[in-house]
């Protein structure tokens, strides 16, 4: 009986030392993101606290780089491209960010295909990256210029916070705790996708007001379907 149970003992300690090495193995499971951004505090500010945000992963966690630029649309692309293709870390996903601004119709296109076709998705907005926080409070469906989502912007957190006088500032860290907090990240995402139905073919700097930021936010949001993208392009 004694040799029984020896064996068994032997036995339940291998399985454990599997599960636990499975466990792990699962649990540390991680989706690399590298973002790229043209500016070099909006959106890297609001990624980074995006990514502070996220919830521990049973299955995954989502690892992010991000990176601030202050380089243009093209530029921008180039870097990107160099420094996918020189990073030790292979990358699941990579994304570029940033916006139609002052720069031409041909130059934002071109930076948007150039990405395209070089296997880097991209979360664009025309006319400002700022249209992604309005869509937090208020749907948008007819063009402006930056300072007016601005104004909007900061219409809406006065009438959610019920107290007036907020300013909004570009560099500022606290915009996405403060647009979360008093907005939806949730009906952004739908009203951004509302718009962009509103908008067809790849004259994307005629797509105004567009952004497509949301579909960042839900891989973010999501690092399990990135996993299966992932696994069934291999």
């Amino acid at each position: 009986m004694a040799r029984i149970a020896k064996i068994d003992n032997v036995t339940k300690k291998r399985f454990e030392r599997k599960e636990k090495k499975r466990a792990v193995s699962t649990k540390t499971r991680k989706v690399y993101f590298l973002i790229v951004c043209e500016g070099e505090k909006t959106e890297p500010n609001y990624f980074q606290a995006l990514k502070d945000s996220l919830p521990d992963r049973t299955v995954l966690v989502t690892d992010m780089t991000i990176k601030g630029t202050g380089k243009n649309t093209i530029s921008l692309v180039d870097f990107t491209i160099k420094h996918r293709d020189a990073h030790l870390q292979k990358f699941d996903r990579v994304w570029v960010v940033f916006d139609k601004d002052s720069f031409t119709d041909d130059q934002f296109n071109t930076a948007i295909a150039k990405a395209e076709n070089n296997g880097i998705q991209v979360a664009w907005s025309n006319e400002a990256f700022e249209i992604w926080f309005l869509l937090h409070f208020e749907y948008v469906n007819h063009a402006m210029p930056r300072e007016d989502y601005q104004k909007g912007l900061e219409r809406s957190i006065d009438k959610a916070r019920g107290v007036p006088g907020y300013t909004y500032k570009k560099n500022a860290q606290d915009t996405f705790d403060l647009i979360n907090s008093l907005g939806s990240q949730n009906q952004a995402i739908g009203w951004a996708k509302k718009i962009s139905k509103l908008h067809e073919g790849s004259k994307f700097a005629k797509h105004n007001p567009c952004t497509t930021v949301y579909l960042l936010i839900e891989e973010l949001n999501d690092p399990e379907s990135v996993l299966k993208i992932v696994e069934e392009g291999r």
